[in-house]
Formats: structure tokens, sequence, C-alpha cells
């Protein structure tokens, strides 16, 4: 069915038919052990239309049951056929793009061309890591003619993913790939906001030839599922998206087993703007850095440091841009969709109410809205707040909204200690059309990925993780199978 038939689907029924609504679990949905059911809602609408499992201790012991008994295998199963799995589960996503992204802009709020867009990065990340699979390889040691000495890197076991509710399938899909390329078996457990699209990918993995347990999808709230999971004794693997709060307690109740984490924490990453950038670039890479998603991503370009001798004519274009952007329900292709859940909305509309108290100036948006064809909804115009101190909440805290915070510096120097002025280290972004000034900043800032002329460069193929407060480990590229295999060292003495 194609994305018009979809949304009229929607539109005129309030649902769509044949969203799944079970765990998946050993190769099949089913109903929590405990019978309970909750509601995900639309955003773009604030009413619920769907109802899912919730999940407690229990589900999360039947799913990790059967991924450690499935593990044995699918370990050993040769690399080339995972690798081949994986590429046939990439060319199912593509088939089924128009209902996933559809389903993903519904349940998460976001437009549907961004849910498009990470549709397809979903199915290049399962061909990207089906090609790796078989790329997984040891080392040899020179020992001496007396002996052979070598390593093999086996798959870490039984891991556990936990998704946030921002980008349910991609962000499923980057940590997802990588651990079964590398022979480990998932149980995952998606937001309780966007449960979705996690277990429409489980179910797209078996029907590629993923054998049952392999892969197993969990959902309920964190404290009933996702606590039971990251604590589980049999998981030998975390990984986690999420804010700082939480990910402390993941890394502490996974530290109680021994467990390895990648901790992906969020940010408040700064675009770097000189006075010699191409301006008109630069605005372009401002405005995708800050209001795609409406602001919810994590490496979001949440802080403007913008060099004087601009600051004034850089602000002004961005904040007509801002003013003109649309608004509307995801599923309408606006440029800006909604935010995530009431209480989020609460949340961003706060930081804004408080920095006006401050008497920080305002330089677009600073309002909640309004589907305009609706009057429903949890939106947020778009925002800039202008030339704010360093220390203030809304420059030092993540909003994860569409607020754009400006900081007004006078050279490179200042700018690269402005860019550094936050307990996070995620990702920034410099404009300048000085090569060796571009690549003194990107050695100086302290974040775990750099953008040069384009904010959001790269792709799959690029590491990516934080310092600081922003987390640890890498996800993406071929720096993340490094997570889900350990090392086996043997030496042999053969004469």
């Amino acid at each position: 069915m194609s994305s018009e038939a979809l949304v009229g689907e929607y539109f005129s029924k309030g649902t769509l038919s044949a969203l799944p609504s079970g765990h998946f679990i050993d190769g099949v949905f089913v109903d929590a052990t405990g019978g309970r059911g909750m509601e995900t809602f639309d955003p773009g609408s604030a009413r619920a239309f769907h109802t899912f499992a919730a999940g407690d201790g229990n589900d999360v012991d039947r799913a990790v049951a059967a991924a450690r008994k499935a593990q044995r295998d699918w370990g050993r199963t040769k690399a080339g056929v995972r690798g081949a799995i994986l590429f046939r589960a990439a060319q199912i996503i593509r088939a089924e793009a128009a209902r996933l992204a559809v389903v993903e802009s519904l349940d998460s709020g976001k437009a549907l061309q961004e849910a498009e867009g990470d549709v397809a990065g979903a199915a290049r990340c399962f061909e990207y890591y089906a090609g790796a699979a078989d790329k997984i390889q040891g080392d040899t040691f020179p020992l001496g003619t007396d002996y052979i000495g070598y390593s093999i890197e086996e798959p870490v076991g039984v891991t556990a993913h936990i998704i946030p509710w921002n980008y349910p399938l991609s962000t499923a899909a980057r940590s997802i790939a990588p651990a079964l390329a590398a022979g480990c078996t998932v149980v995952a457990k998606p937001a309780e906001q966007t449960p979705l699209t996690a277990l429409m990918l489980a179910d797209i993995l078996f029907r590629a030839g993923l054998p049952a347990g392999v892969c197993n999808v969990v959902t309920g709230t964190g404290a009933e599922a996702g606590g039971p999971l990251v604590s589980h004794p049999d998981v030998r693997h975390v990984t986690f998206t999420g804010s700082v709060p939480t990910g402390i307690r993941v890394m502490q109740s996974a530290a109680a087993n021994v467990t390895s984490v990648v901790l992906e924490l969020g940010g408040k990453s700064p675009v770097i703007v000189m006075a010699d950038a191409d301006l008109d670039a630069a605005i372009e890479g401002v405005l995708g850095a800050i209001y795609e998603n409406a602001g919810q991503i994590c490496s979001a370009g949440s802080r403007l440091v913008v060099e004087r001798k601009v600051h004034a004519e850089l602000v002004e274009r961005i904040a007509a841009r801002a003013n003109g952007l649309k608004l509307g329900h995801g599923l309408r292709r606006p440029q800006v969709g909604a935010l995530n859940s009431a209480a989020h909305l609460n949340k961003v509309a706060g930081y804004v109410e408080g920095a006006r108290e401050r008497g920080v100036a305002i330089a677009a948006g600073g309002q909640r809205a309004v589907d305009p064809e609706s009057g429903t909804g949890w939106f947020f115009q778009p925002t800039i707040l202008d030339a704010v101190q360093a220390d203030d909440p809304v420059i030092q805290e993540e909003i994860f909204g569409p607020v754009l915070s400006v900081q007004v510096v006078e050279g490179e120097e200042e700018a690269v200690a402005i860019a550094n002025g936050t307990d996070f280290g995620l990702v920034a972004g410099i404009y300048t059309r000085d090569f060796g000034r571009a690549h003194r900043m990107a050695r100086d800032i302290e974040a775990g990925q750099i953008y040069i002329n384009e904010y959001f460069a790269g792709g799959i193929e690029v590491p990516f993780g934080g310092s600081k407060l922003s987390g640890f480990g890498r996800e993406k590229g071929l720096e993340a199978l490094r997570s889900y295999t350990r090392t086996k060292s043997l030496a042999a003495k053969i004469s």
C-alpha cells in the first residue's frame, strides 16, 4: 500500500490495520504475561491510536531465555549466512518502506519525509553490516618459529538494546544490525512512547530468515521492562541511548553483573560560524541542525556559536526563516512536526519561559502551538534565544526541542572555549572557509564527531558517540562491531 493510501486510512479511521500489539519473542508475537496493555499516542493529534503489550520482568525472562537458547547456533552460523539474512532484511525494509515510514511518523510525531529518510537509513544500516559480517577476524602474533599465536573474535552473547523515542527505527537498526552480524542474539526494549517499528523490524528479520529467538522485542515502561532487562544476569552487553540520569542507572545495574555497556546520552552541541564562512550554507546547516525532528535529536546543533562580525546578520536571517517554517501533523509532511508527548512539550516550554523571565532576548518563536488544520497536538514554535550568557540553563542543559541558543564570540580561541563550555561532548559543527582553522578547531573541540561546512555529514560508515556526559563507546561504522565481540587469544608450542 502506498504512503498516500496509508495516510488516508489513518485520517479516516483514526488508526491503521494490522499494527503489532504483542511482544515479539522466539519468533512469534505474544501477549504480556500479566495480560496488561498500554496506549501509544499520535503526537500530532494528542490522541491514542493503538494499544500494545505492557511487559514486566516475566516477559523479559522469556525473551532472554529465548535469546540465550538461540545463541549457540546463531553464534556458530557461518558469517556469510548471517550477512545474507541481514541483506534480505534490508531488501524487505525497502519493499515495506511506505508502511514503516507512516507508522514511524505516526508514533513519533516527526514529519513523514523525515521518517522516510530514517527508513532508508535503516535499510542501508543492514546492508552495511551484512557486508561486514564476514570481515570480522582476529590477528596472528609473532611468537617465533616454535610457536603459533592467534586470536579469534567471538560474539559476546545475549545483548540488550534500549531504544529511545526520537529515532525508534534507525536507532534500533544501528545497534541490532552489528550485534547480529557479530553473531550475538538480541533483546530490544523500545521506548514506551514509540514501540511499533521495533516490533515490525523484529518480524521483518524473522521473515528474512533469522532463526527464532535470535531477535526479540519486549515492550513496556522503562521501570517495568527496561530495568529488569539491563540488570538480567544472562545479558552480556547493553547498548543504551537516552538521558544522562537513566544512563547512569543503566550502568549501575549492568555493573552488578560485570556487563559491558555503550552509552549515548545526548548533547548540547555547538554549531560554530566564523565571520569568513559561507553564510548561506551556514544558515541551511543551522536550520537543519536544530529544527529537524523538532530539535528532538541527541546530536542537534542546539547552540549557535557565532563570531560577532556576522552575529546580527546571521541571527536576523535565521530568525526570518524560522518564523516561516510550517508546523503540522507529521503525516501532512510539514517542515516541523510535533513534540513527542505532553510532558515533553511542558519541559521545552518551561525552558523557554525560564529564559524569558531571566530577560533573554527571543528572536523567533517562543510559544506553544497546535496543528493548524486540527487545532490539536503537542507543538512548539521554532525558537531562537539570542546572545545568551554561558552559564544560563538553556546553554548548559539539553532542552531536546526546537530551541536554538545563540552565543557571541570574538574569534577562534573564544569559539573553541565556548564550544567546550558544557558538560556534554557529542558532536560539533564548524563553518569557515579557512581549511587550517577548521582543522585546528576540530582538533581542540571536545566531541566525538566534528562536522565541517555541513551539519549531519556522513552516514552509517562514520563512528558515532560522545565524551564527557554524552557517554562512551561508539555506534555505526566498523567500530560498532567491537561492542559485540570479545577477543580470545591462543598460543601453541609446535616444536
